[in-house]
């Protein structure tokens, strides 16, 4: 497991200080951290009200891999993405939000965390994500993966669970339901996960916080 350390002090927390510090240290003792009904209420309910304004066009099959590697595959998922570029206001107030966590955990963990990228996903009725990682062992620039539901009055019934794998070994896993500001945060390379199938629409936002793999002729992350 990627190993963390943990700094002292007090940090300006904006109004999060408890979700942060509670992150933060989940990552350190767990690797994951699923924390439910906690995302800031004004920020979910404007995300929720923007996401349901997108026209359906904004969003596109949802593939697998990254860049030359990158392709559609119905097997591993069927779900649909549209990338969230902070050219609304909903969508700059979440970039601003996972911004102070991201400098809250790099001053906690010490992660250099770099960049963050993030999309809303929506999953249909029946639509899935097979069990995966977000990062492979060695090639980690995806350093946390970040997950907030946006579901109103989601119960067991409806499915749709994400489920959590603490190895390669555990075929059981920890079931997070994808209630309405639930958050959830885990290290991107040592969690393999998937979504089950939901019985209703169920929405979402996914992200990743990223090292800065920049080199002499290729900036990271890409355009």
């Amino acid at each position: 497991m990627t190993a963390l350390t943990l700094a002292d002090g007090r940090f300006d927390d904006s109004g999060h200080l408890v979700l942060f510090e509670n992150i933060s240290r989940d990552l350190l003792h767990k690797g994951y951290s699923i924390n439910p009904f906690a995302l800031p209420l004004g920020l979910a309910e404007n995300l929720l009200e923007h996401l349901q304004q997108m026209p359906e066009v904004a969003f596109s099959a949802a593939g697998v891999g990254r860049q030359q590697d990158y392709s559609l595959n119905g097997f591993v998922r069927s779900n649909q993405i549209a990338w969230i570029e902070g050219n609304s206001d909903a969508g700059a107030q979440w970039l601003q939000w996972v911004q102070g966590l991201q400098t809250y955990l790099n001053r906690r963990l010490f992660l250099g965390l770099f960049s963050f990228e993030s999309h809303f996903a929506h999953y249909a009725s029946g639509d899935f994500y097979k069990r995966h990682v977000d990062a492979f062992k060695g090639q980690a620039n995806r350093v946390i993966s970040l997950i907030v539901y946006l579901n109103r009055d989601w119960n067991p019934a409806d499915g749709g669970e994400l489920v959590i794998y603490q190895d390669s070994t555990d075929w059981e896993g920890i079931r997070v339901t994808p209630a309405f500001g639930t958050v959830v945060a885990f290290i991107s390379e040592d969690f393999p996960h998937e979504v089950l199938p939901a019985r209703r629409d169920r929405y979402s936002i996914a992200g990743w916080y990223r090292l800065n793999g920049s080199q002499p002729d290729r900036v990271d992350p890409p355009n």
